[in-house]
């Protein structure tokens, strides 16, 4: 399966990496054929390991990305992400193992100025048990055959580690999100913080789970901590200034894309 890739940054690094790498190393093009665009590189590879499956045929995903920065009170911002995916042949698109969500450079988050909530509580009271406050995001998702389901955001820590915790409480779903610095070449394109959802495999066998259409999903709250508005989310940006944002995803296929998008500070 050939790999979408939509990141110029991305696409200009490995390419020198590629025309510097000794004789050997780099296969040949084909005159008849042109070589393959380079896989973009993870983001945030020091994080969490999704047990490994072998990819499996399927079709190619062709993902859009927009997003939207809102200022709130104090230095507090909501980063909102639209993920749209379709696929090259109109089928079904292919189930995702992992997302990297990336944020600008001027973003930074206040994790610790935050309630937390667990997924032993969400699993065995539901999402409406979390301690108020912990929620710093929401979202929607939307499946290949048009059905809608909620999707919520909650602080959390994952082990030792920063995160948010995504749950779908339609399906049961929980899904972890950890904080990491974004890896080069994203750091010298614009990019500071990562956060890397891992997707387990589930009792399906890979090529039978089905991707979604559309995933939507914010973050981003504010709270008063000592006297002042302290968001989850913050930035010292003026309204107007372009931000830059990305989501790396890797499907059940091998596939690896790129989108990303650049959104005016509001």
């Amino acid at each position: 399966m050939r790999p979408s890739f939509r990141s110029g940054f991305a696409a200009a690094a490995l390419a020198a990496a590629f025309a510097a790498a000794p004789a050997g190393l780099v296969p040949a093009a084909s005159a008849a054929q042109p070589a393959p665009a380079p896989v973009p590189p993870d983001p945030a590879p020091g994080g969490p390991e999704r047990p490994y499956e072998p990819d499996v045929p399927g079709p190619e995903n062709l993902d859009s990305l927009t997003v939207t920065a809102t200022r709130g009170e104090g230095r507090g911002v909501t980063v909102a992400f639209d993920r749209r995916s379709r696929t090259a042949d109109g089928s079904v698109p292919a189930a995702p193992r992992r997302f990297v969500f990336l944020f600008d450079r001027s973003i930074g988050f206040n994790p610790e100025a935050f309630p937390t909530c667990s997924a032993e509580l969400i699993e065995e009271k539901g999402a409406q048990a979390c301690p108020p406050g912990s929620q710093v995001g929401s979202g929607r998702s939307t499946s290949a055959d048009g059905t809608l389901r909620d999707v919520l955001a909650f602080n959390a820590k994952v082990g030792a580690l920063r995160g948010v915790l995504v749950v779908i409480p339609d399906t049961g779903v929980i899904l972890e999100q950890t904080f990491e610095r974004a890896a080069p070449p994203y750091r010298g394109a614009g990019y500071r913080w990562t956060l890397d959802e891992i997707i387990p495999p589930d009792g399906n066998p890979p090529g039978q789970r089905q991707g979604t259409a559309r995933f939507e999903l914010s973050f981003g709250a504010t709270r008063t901590v000592n006297g002042r508005p302290v968001g989850f989310a913050e930035t010292s940006a003026r309204p107007g200034t372009n931000m830059r944002f990305g989501l790396w995803s890797e499907f059940v296929t091998g596939q690896v894309v790129l989108p990303e998008d650049t959104a005016k500070l509001r």
